[in-house]
């Protein structure tokens, strides 16, 4: 599979707040829970655009 690297810039706090996170989930990484946190998000985006879309075609 490829792989695209991003890098992402944020404040110090922020990035504590996903390292506690981690580390409450069984000491997963920070990287880890905003990777997980944004694939989740991006899938809730496709689903309200999906339905957003259907509810215009029975319009």
């Amino acid at each position: 599979m490829l792989m695209k690297e991003v890098t992402l810039e944020m404040p110090r706090y922020l990035y504590r707040f996903y390292q506690r996170i981690g580390q409450q989930a069984g000491g997963l990484a920070a990287e880890k829970v905003m990777s997980d946190a944004l694939l989740k998000l991006a899938g809730e985006l496709a689903l309200n655009a999906i339905d957003t879309q259907k509810k215009r075609m029975t319009e």
